[in-house]
């Protein structure tokens, strides 16, 4: 048997071994990968707001509200206000019956009131809203309510607007109220014209009380801020209705004269039932519409997106939203979860705008390309 030799030990020459293909690089490894969240989105910032971050192009001043509103004098603009306040219960509110009673309820409370500075919003006539609104005054089918310490500029809410006829019927509809003190009170509505201050001594302590009961008159005493001067008392009576015809018979240079200090002790305001809860909610939904714009690091936003978020993520009635909702698969959320009926009752976005364009809290302008801008000031 022969015994082969050969070089291949010898000269160091290996053979190498396969070794596995190197894997190629994906085009995606540079994501970092996140896993599909099925709950609510909540804390995921909207798409939308993304790309309105930087200032809109402002190409001079927008009058969308004033040339869409459907009024046209004084009269129309408190009726508008007063019914437009809120919105309709959706259909799928996500509200038990103890909550969707609750909003009607506070609803149906609020009294029929419009803010000056809303009408002057609506109309964009300065002067003649201002003379037409004396004239309704005089006229005695409006009447002016002032509400001490509430603020007097724009930006305050004590300067408000209600129909005489809508008054009255609150008057009259009155439960804690007998129907003697509610024609004395009317009478004296129309007597005092355009004051918004009584004397206290014109109701007798029962009537007194019952109307600061009922909500239709407050003291002085409850404005801590609120001021008055005696030549804006009407005039009326300054002693009980029982002496009424005694203090008649006395000249009217011998009757003794109050003091300022007297005389703002002795006086009471007109008022209407739960206007503090009235003005309380108005002072809310102006603020949410400031909160809202200020979510853009610019303060402003267009019109659209706006009203999205006042809305918040909710579920409607579109097509694709009913095709997924039937899918099983997420919409948004029900609007009773929202802020927009959780504080806010379902107060309408527009009516809300309109508030704070009124109060110089917010301004709209034209973009040219997005539709009217909301920029807050």
């Amino acid at each position: 048997m022969t015994l082969r030799l050969t070089s291949a030990p010898v000269s160091g020459v290996k053979k190498r071994k396969a070794s596995a293909p190197k894997p190629r690089a994906s085009p995606f490894a540079a994501h970092a990968r996140t896993k599909q969240i099925s709950g609510r989105p909540s804390s995921l910032k909207p798409t939308a707001d993304s790309g309105f971050d930087d200032p809109l192009p402002d190409i001079g001043g927008s009058r969308f509200i004033s040339q869409t509103a459907p009024v046209q004098d004084v009269l129309q603009a408190i009726q508008y206000i007063r019914d437009g306040m809120f919105e309709e219960l959706p259909t799928r509110a996500g509200m038990n019956s103890t909550r969707i009673a609750q909003v009607l309820n506070l609803r149906r409370s609020l009294p029929p009131l419009a803010s000056v500075a809303h009408v002057h919003t609506l109309l964009d006539a300065p002067t003649q809203v201002e003379r037409e609104i004396v004239e309704q005054i005089k006229a005695g089918r409006i009447r002016r309510l002032i509400i001490p310490g509430r603020g007097n500029d724009a930006a305050g809410l004590g300067d408000c607007l209600v129909l005489a006829e809508d008054w009255e019927k609150l008057v009259q509809g009155s439960s804690e109220l007998e129907q003697p003190v509610k024609d004395k009170f009317i009478d004296i509505l129309k007597r005092i014209g355009t004051s918004s201050a009584i004397s206290q001594g014109v109701f007798t302590t029962d009537e007194y009380r019952a109307l600061l009961r009922a909500g239709f008159i407050v003291s002085s005493s409850s404005y801590t801020q609120g001021t008055l001067s005696i030549a804006s008392l009407p005039n009326l009576p300054q002693m009980a209705s029982s002496s009424a015809s005694r203090n008649e018979s006395i000249p009217l240079s011998e009757r003794p004269v109050q003091t300022a200090a007297q005389a703002r002790a002795a006086t009471l305001f007109l008022s209407l039932p739960n206007t503090g809860s009235y003005l309380r909610l108005l002072g809310l939904g102006r603020a949410h519409m400031v909160a809202l714009l200020r979510r853009s690091a610019s303060g402003e936003a267009p019109l659209g997106l706006l009203k999205d978020r006042w809305d918040g993520a909710v579920e409607t009635e579109k097509s694709f939203h009913v095709a997924k909702r039937a899918r099983g698969e997420f919409t948004g959320v029900l609007p009773g979860k929202t802020k927009k009926w959780k504080e806010l009752y379902g107060m309408s976005f527009r009516w809300a705008l309109e508030e704070a364009l009124g109060a110089g809290l917010v301004e709209m302008f034209e973009t040219g390309s997005v539709g009217p801008g909301v920029r807050c000031l």
